[in-house]
């Protein structure tokens, strides 16, 4: 299992955490390489269903950042980030994927030190956590995907804050 390398999709902030991650790269920072980069305008914006579908299509693990809290860019988008993500989290384990595969954080764009030190820790962790068998927990995910896909449930996590 040494040989494993995962797959990690890296939903990134515009404003903050990509432009940390760039910052990284034009730093020549070393981090893994394991990283598949989705620039999003706000960490808000990343849907649990974006979240659930990257681990259908074959991601072993999910990474989701944004700036920190308070600081962002249109207000309040981490604040509902990480409500989506701690929803998104016991949704996970209540299927049996388990929340250790799916991490949130806050990086500023001057951060390029954190960016590729979180990077790094993210990978790792994925790595001990082993290869996501997408096949094996298909139904699950299906259903998964049906209920954060509701109407009620897309409303409640997006709009209530409290």
């Amino acid at each position: 299992m040494t040989d494993f390398e995962p797959k990690i999709v890296a939903f990134l902030c515009n404003w903050c955490a990509y432009a940390g991650a760039d910052l990284a790269g034009v730093s020549r920072l070393q981090y893994p390489s394991n990283l598949r980069t989705l620039r999003v305008m706000c960490s808000g914006r990343v849907d649990p269903v974006f979240i659930l579908a990257a681990y259908k299509e074959g991601s072993d693990g999910v990474l989701v950042a944004g700036g920190h809290i308070g600081d962002c860019h249109y207000l309040e988008g981490n604040v509902y980030a990480e409500k989506k993500i701690r929803l998104t989290a016991k949704l996970l384990d209540l299927i049996g994927i388990g929340k250790d595969r799916l991490h949130l954080a806050w990086v500023s764009s001057a951060e390029a030190q954190r960016f590729a030190q979180i990077a790094t820790e993210v990978i790792g962790s994925i790595k001990d956590s082993g290869k996501l068998d997408a096949r094996a927990c298909e139904l699950e995910l299906e259903a998964a995907l049906m209920t954060v896909s509701g109407e009620a449930l897309r409303w409640l996590v997006s709009k209530e804050l409290k």
